[in-house]
């Protein structure tokens, strides 16, 4: 999922400890068996909280959020699956180019940068041929 710049991916901090029921300043009003195991108490708690959050990031300037989101462990981890991605094709694409490249011997293991002189070379000889 992309987010554009004004959207924020924050986590929200627990409202209690584990410990702690989240219904122990609820009284039975609210309780677990009220509302079908989800008390209000609860959903006000998450609501406040999240409320809290965007007024607290409201202030703070748009690359700041920025900064702020792209701290964040899920965002991290997206950003590292897509660099995997992106940097799996570039691979393959040069082992495609070194593919189409004459070598002696045909097999020789060649870096990033050698495979791209070869192929300029390579096209340059290859004009040179048409040209002729």
């Amino acid at each position: 999922m992309m987010l554009n710049s004004d959207q924020t991916d924050i986590d929200l901090p627990p409202t209690h400890s584990e410990s702690e029921s989240v219904f122990s300043d609820c009284g039975r009003a609210g309780g677990p068996e009220d509302a079908g195991g989800v008390g209000l108490c609860a959903q006000s708690r998450v609501a406040e909280a999240g409320e809290a959050v965007k007024k607290d990031l409201q202030h703070l300037s748009r690359e700041e959020r920025r900064r702020r989101r792209r701290a964040t462990a899920k965002y991290r981890t997206a950003h590292a699956t897509r660099e995997r991605i992106r940097v799996e094709a570039f691979n393959m694409a040069f082992a495609e180019l070194r593919k189409l490249l004459p070598t002696l011997p045909p097999d020789k293991k060649l870096s990033k940068i050698e495979i791209l002189r070869l192929a300029i070379c390579y096209i340059s000889y290859l004009n040179h041929v048409l040209d002729v």
